[in-house]
């Protein structure tokens, strides 16, 4: 299988493009960074024991379950094994399935933790065209495969000087061959490492570290957050077709929808929580009295109010005629309900009420007929 060899892109991404491509790596499923290992080969590293322990280190603490790590040697060129026309453009990852012993020793006994001595003269230069540019090609074969893009670190061991300006001379660093492209500012080759500095966000974070022989070199992450080349083309009836909208579209759509109906349903949770907890106000008019408003009720949520006597068991009462409770007022959530007593007559509405009844509009009537048959009439309101 072939795939296109990645471009810097033409067209720089938004703040708000960058920022939707960091959410994907952190969507459920889709995590998991590139870890490239960096390791210079040559005499004057000259790994002690420092440096292997920092390696060990962060193979060791680093790694997490999703990672795909690749270790790239390199001297006087770039030592990369099972490439593909872009496709393996670093070599075989070792996939980290779990973060066990099995797999941090499968990462260790892949790294060379020896300088060797038939490798001498490191390119720096061409060793970072190389290394970016097979980065920014492993997040542009997701693109292009409409798959979840990555998180990318460089693990640079190295006594070579990183991030200088194309066409390094001597001065600068000495071991670079007389007869790499990189000696020469304007080269292609050096343009196009170039190109790739620029392009790629690079974060550099560097640790030196002394040899034996009181050398140093230096132990540098080179942190690239999730990105992709934008290549927008002009396309007939005076449209554009770019990479990056449609692959956010397709990236983002289905999660995005989820997360909206989770965030939905937590709002409606928290609306429905405090409709719950809030207490009622019934209003109570008697009207047999000339007042529009004789009393006032808090009723919460699972608690009832005594129709007729005053009962312990009831957050309050009403007053009705008659010795005993004939009814209650419970409410249920939102619900609010009559429960008679049948200790004595109580109608809703105009209608005698003989079991438990759901009160299904804010305001209604009751009636509490005396031992002789005379009407009590208590009209409610309630407001929630």
């Amino acid at each position: 299988m072939t795939s296109e060899i990645v471009i810097p892109g033409k067209q720089s991404l938004s703040s708000f493009q960058k920022e939707l491509l960091e959410i994907i790596p952190n969507i459920p499923g889709h995590g998991g960074r590139d870890v490239v290992f960096a390791i210079d080969l040559t005499e004057s590293v000259g790994y002690n024991d420092e440096g292997r322990t920092r390696l060990r280190q962060i193979v060791e603490d680093s790694l997490q379950p999703g990672d795909s790590v690749y270790i790239v040697p390199f001297a006087r060129n770039t030592i990369i094994s099972d490439t593909g026309a872009g496709v393996n453009p670093l070599g075989t990852s070792i996939h980290i399935f779990n973060k066990n012993k099995e797999n941090i020793d499968r990462v260790l006994e892949k790294i060379p933790f020896a300088s060797d001595p038939n490798h001498y003269g490191t390119d720096i230069q061409q060793a970072e065209l190389t290394i970016y540019q097979g980065v920014a090609q492993l997040n542009q074969n997701r693109l292009q495969k409409n798959q979840p893009i990555k998180p990318q670190s460089v693990v640079w061991l190295t006594d070579a000087p990183l991030l200088t300006k194309p066409g390094i001379s001597s001065d600068i660093w000495k071991e670079t061959p007389a007869e790499s492209p990189f000696r020469i500012e304007n080269s292609p080759e050096s343009q196009q490492r170039k190109a790739w500095i620029q392009t790629l966000p690079l974060k550099s974070r560097s640790l030196s570290i002394k040899t034996q022989n009181n050398k140093e070199y230096t132990l540098t992450i080179i942190d690239i957050p999730p990105t992709v080349q934008e290549l927008c083309t002009p396309a007939p009836g005076g449209r554009e077709t770019c990479l990056v909208n449609s692959y956010l579209f397709n990236q983002l759509w289905l999660p995005g929808l989820i997360s909206l109906l989770i965030f939905t349903g937590f709002v409606l949770g928290i609306m429905k929580l405090y409709k719950l907890q809030k207490k009622w106000e019934l209003i109570v008019d008697f009207e047999i009295t000339e007042q529009p408003e004789d009393q006032k009720c808090r009723l919460p949520n699972n608690k009832r109010i005594a129709i007729g006597e005053y009962d312990p068991s009831c957050v309050d009462s009403i007053d009705c005629p008659g010795a005993e409770v004939r009814a209650y007022l419970e409410r249920k959530g939102e619900k609010l309900y009559l429960t008679p007593t049948n200790d004595a007559p109580i109608y809703l509405n105009g209608s005698e009420i003989k079991s438990r009844t759901l009160i299904s509009n804010s305001r209604f009537r009751m009636n509490c007929p005396d031992a002789r048959n005379r009407e009590y009439e208590i009209v409610i309101k309630i407001n929630k």
